[in-house]
């Protein structure tokens, strides 16, 4: 059973990247968006080669969660407009399955957007990358991970809606608040000049304990939100 639902979980996971990599239409959307969002701080935070204490880890979560939405608003479009999301519906296989590779595939274009983000705001904002990487990355990934099983949840609720770009972010940023301080606070700890690593494990595990919230709600709710 459990390798049935993994296994409809990586096809669909597989399709969209196979889709992706040959369109790149996305990810290169996504990725000129944070970038620009990175450029256009520095330009105007940034004096003296200074940037003010405390703000990267700010910007580069700004940056992950714009992108993030913007990309989370094509997660069903493929679907949609091929006229293949009834067919995906209807398929014999469970609709959480569904969820969990639409899931994966689109924490997988985040974090690819994340490399090209990470050194951007360790260069331009001087931040302290590589002081504690695996820590880091733990906060990415976890903070990624929680914004992303919202919002994938969320994008597959208004597919059908005409207004859904407008209702999307509406909806996502108040239910992601704690990922998103925690995502911050976290990553400010490690940013520091004396990083913080106490208080950086202590927001990692807070951003595991919503993970598991969201990832539980989203798959309880998947096949109703589908169904209808």
């Amino acid at each position: 059973m459990m390798r049935a639902f993994f296994r409809v979980a990586w096809q669909v996971m597989r399709k969209d990247m196979t889709v992706e990599i040959r369109s790149r239409e996305i990810l290169l959307t996504t990725l000129l968006f944070a970038v620009s969002v990175v450029l256009i701080f520095s330009f105007a935070l940034v004096r003296e080669g200074r940037a003010p204490d405390d703000v990267a880890a700010g910007i580069l979560w700004v940056a992950i969660s714009f992108s993030g939405t913007l990309a989370m608003g094509r997660t069903f479009e493929r679907e949609r407009y091929n006229d293949t999301l009834r067919a995906l519906i209807l398929a014999p296989a469970d609709r959480p399955a569904i969820y969990v590779g639409k899931l994966l595939g689109l924490l997988l274009l985040m974090l690819l957007v994340e490399i090209v983000l990470v050194p951007m705001v360790g260069l331009l904002f001087a931040a302290p990358i590589f002081a504690y990487p695996g820590m880091l990355l733990m906060l990415l990934v976890s903070g990624t991970l929680g914004f992303a099983a919202v919002g994938t949840l969320f994008a597959a609720m208004l597919v059908r809606v005409r207004s859904r770009d407008t209702l999307l972010p509406v909806l996502l940023y108040p239910i992601t608040v704690p990922v998103m301080i925690g995502g911050v606070r976290g990553t400010a700890a490690l940013f520091q000049a004396v990083p913080d690593e106490p208080m950086a494990r202590f927001w990692i595990g807070l951003l595991l304990f919503w993970d598991a919230i969201f990832v539980t709600l989203a798959l309880w709710t998947f096949e109703p939100v589908m169904t209808e």
